[in-house]
């Protein structure tokens, strides 16, 4: 038994090590599957994008631009109808032109949040009220900031523009907040929609894993991984410039597009953005319904779908065989996918694609062996049948192994002993080549008459043989097959005479020929290091001793009343005889000498 589960061991252990320690092929494996399936967003309309292009920089004269000038487009966004304005870049030096003041002052006039940028500084920004709902646990630590100089913080909020990447250097997940040593800050989107909201503080809700959902007071929880991550839905925000100032109604995100100002980062979407298009978008899918996300649970379900799946496609290839295990084992990937795509279009991340690979690894695995181990049968099978059946039904056999107990079954079978008579005194009289060249012929004769009636030839023993009907496959009237088979030995015996004669050997080859039907186990028997399919009953013994008595009443042909009671044959009933093991008189019979 546990050899035979040694492979499913291996396989749970080799293919199960990938999942639960997550290793990066797979994870980018998983990540670029979301990426094709998670649907598309639409945006929420409550944002804007504002680009500073190459041509923008050129018509003011080059890059930085005065704070006096940012100021200006301030005001112009809120002249064009813009309910707030996102700076997303950082100003941590005074101006050296002076305009400080004016730029502060024109941030008071609408709700404004500028950016500060990660670095390893240990700067830490004032910490923002929460409400932790659990144990202050999870989240993503902050390693320090580049903070806004005092002037201008003073008039505006503040957000962290965080865009870490994934293991393939994409974006997917943004924090919305980020821990310090002091409590929690927030990311830039998340920061936005907390001024919009008009609220003061953030609701962190915990469970045994870490963050389970964060929420800005008067707005929906946001569903998050155990580190505070939400997943980011690049939708198309409307995008503006200055020329343009389609802002009207808009929280309006600012930011460089124009080459060498601002990094790129790499999406899903084969898109490079700026830090102001990645935080419109964590902006957007905070308040979209449904945005997708990594429950806290999906490592474990993830395992559990890869372990049943995997032991229940092992059980189909091994109880139901090749046709149907194979069928059953497509639709269980079938439904496996299914299961993974649906989920993700319910918004939760649940990755079935390993299961799915693993799925196929078995399922492969599983045929090898199924397919090894058939074929090492039908190799047995062909070794140990192919001298004593008949072609066609060793290729049956083969074809179907099932129709073979090998390992033993009790069966209702006629069984056919044969023996030639005077060949021992022949052999003294024979040159040894010849002795075998007859014998051969002798036996070759008898097997093609067994062979010819569907019957088994079991073994022989010297010069004698012993058949089987209706093992090891199913034969209908094997009773009257074997009889059938009976006389046309004594036929085949009667031309190897006449083959004696003219070769001149004066010596005759007579036969005697046993027959009996009834139960008998019958089955590969032998010891650890040989075996044969051979029977053994009651049943069995007493054809045999027929074949013995043969010699005493006179007759080549001998049958038990088990089989005349199943034959269709007229047979000639005999005198009753005591027979070895038998307190009874047994009762026999014997064929018309006109049937052969």
């Amino acid at each position: 038994m546990i050899k035979k589960s040694l492979p499913l061991l291996l396989l749970l252990g080799v293919l199960g090590t990938p999942l639960l320690f997550q290793v990066v092929p797979l994870e980018i494996i998983k990540l670029k599957v979301f990426d094709a399936y998670v649907p598309e967003k639409e945006p929420s309309g409550y944002f804007s994008i504002l680009n500073i292009t190459e041509e923008d920089i050129a018509r003011e004269g080059g890059y930085p631009l005065p704070r006096q000038r940012l100021a200006e487009i301030q005001m112009d966004l809120l002249n064009h109808g813009a309910i707030g304005v996102g700076w997303v870049m950082a100003f941590p030096q005074p101006d050296r032109l002076g305009g400080d003041p004016a730029f502060a002052e024109t941030l008071a006039y609408a709700p404004t949040v500028l950016a500060m940028f990660e670095n390893d500084s240990g700067d830490y920004p004032p910490t923002t009220g929460t409400v932790i709902l659990g144990e202050d646990r999870g989240g993503i630590d902050a390693e320090g900031v580049v903070q806004n100089i005092d002037m201008l913080k003073q008039n505006a909020n503040q957000g962290i523009a965080v865009a870490r990447t994934e293991v393939d250097s994409l974006v997917r997940r943004l924090p919305l907040l980020l821990r310090t040593p002091d409590g929690w800050v927030p990311a830039y989107g998340t920061e936005v929609l907390k001024i919009l909201a008009g609220a003061d503080t953030y609701l962190i809700k915990t469970n045994e894993n870490g963050v389970e959902e964060i929420r800005v007071r008067g707005l929906n929880p946001v569903p998050v991984d155990s580190l505070g991550r939400k997943w980011i839905s690049w939708v198309d925000t409307p995008q503006t410039d200055l020329q343009e100032m389609q802002v009207k109604d808009k929280f309006v995100f600012v930011g460089f597009t124009a080459k060498g100002i601002m990094p790129q980062l790499s999406v899903p979407n084969g898109q490079l953005l700026e830090p102001h298009k990645i935080q419109a978008a964590l902006a957007e899918s905070i308040l979209i319904e449904g945005s997708p996300y990594v429950p806290d649970y999906a490592l474990a379900l993830e395992l559990g779908i890869f372990t049943l799946s995997v032991l229940f496609i092992w059980l189909l290839l091994h109880v139901f065989g090749i046709t149907w295990g194979v069928v059953l084992f497509m639709a269980t990937m079938a439904s496996t996918a299914f299961y993974g795509y649906w989920t993700i279009q319910q918004g939760l991340l649940i990755d079935v694609t390993w299961a799915l690979i693993s799925q196929f690894i078995t399922g492969a695995t599983a045929f090898y062996l199924r397919f090894r181990e058939q074929y090492k049968l039908r190799q047995q099978i062909k070794k140990q049948f192919e001298h004593y059946l008949d072609p066609r039904q060793v290729k049956r056999l083969q074809d179907n192994p099932d129709l073979l107990a090998l390992t033993g079954e009790r069966k209702y079978a006629t069984f056919l002993f044969t023996d030639v008579r005077g060949f021992t005194s022949m052999s003294e009289k024979l040159d040894p080549t010849e002795v075998t060249e007859i014998i051969n012929v002798v036996l070759t004769q008898q097997v093609e008459a067994v062979q010819k009636y569907g019957g088994m030839v079991d073994k022989f023993i010297g010069d004698a043989m012993m058949a089987v009907f209706n093992a090891p496959l199913d034969q209908e009237h094997h009773e009257e097959e074997a009889i059938n088979a009976g006389i046309q030995i004594i036929h085949n015996m009667q031309k190897a005479n006449e083959e004696l004669e003219r070769r001149g050997i004066e010596e005759r080859i007579k036969i005697g020929i046993g027959i009996n039907s009834g139960y008998a186990v019958i089955g590969n028997m032998g010891s650890d290091t040989r075996f044969d399919y051979s029977c053994i009953g009651d049943s069995v013994n007493l054809a045999a001793r027929l074949e013995s008595s043969t010699k005493t009443v006179g007759k080549d042909l001998l049958i038990g009343e088990s089989t005349k009671e199943r034959s269709k044959r007229s047979l000639i009933k005999l005198e009753p005889i005591e027979v070895k093991g038998k307190e009874k008189l047994i009762n026999l019979y014997t064929i018309d000498d006109s049937a052969v």
